[in-house]
């Protein structure tokens, strides 16, 4: 008996991180309203919300996030969606987050500290922080 994984598993988890990763919305949800976790993540960590996020997709952030999706779960380096959106300079995404519930506080480094590092001290007002 074997560990290995099903090639078909591996092969549908594979379309399903690839529809985050360019927005596919309706495609995504499909598969999330039939079943797959909205939390599902990657080998890396990488929830789903995370892909569309880092990727600047904030329709599939929201429409994930409405279907039970963490908008803070950390992958396997501590980063949260959000400190990968401030990262990016997402502002849509950062926004989707924010009204999802995400805090700016979690994460290693969180978006607070990504966006202290990159000076950007609207987000640091936007999160209030000094």
């Amino acid at each position: 008996m074997t560990d290995a994984p099903d090639p078909e598993v591996v092969e549908l988890a594979t379309k399903i991180f690839d529809l985050a990763r360019r927005g596919r919305t309706d495609e995504l949800v499909a598969y999330v309203d039939a079943g797959v976790p909205a939390n599902l993540t990657n080998d890396r960590g990488d929830s789903l919300v995370m892909l569309a996020a880092y990727h600047g997709h904030a329709g599939t952030v929201r429409a994930l996030l409405e279907r039970g999706a963490d908008a803070d779960r950390v992958n396997d380096r501590g980063q949260t969606p959000l400190a990968g959106a401030v990262f990016k300079g997402e502002a849509e995404v950062i926004e989707a987050l924010l009204e999802g519930g995400a805090d700016p506080s979690a994460g290693t480094p969180s978006a607070v500290d990504t966006a202290r590092m990159f000076g950007r001290t609207e987000l640091l007002d936007l999160f209030g922080e000094q």
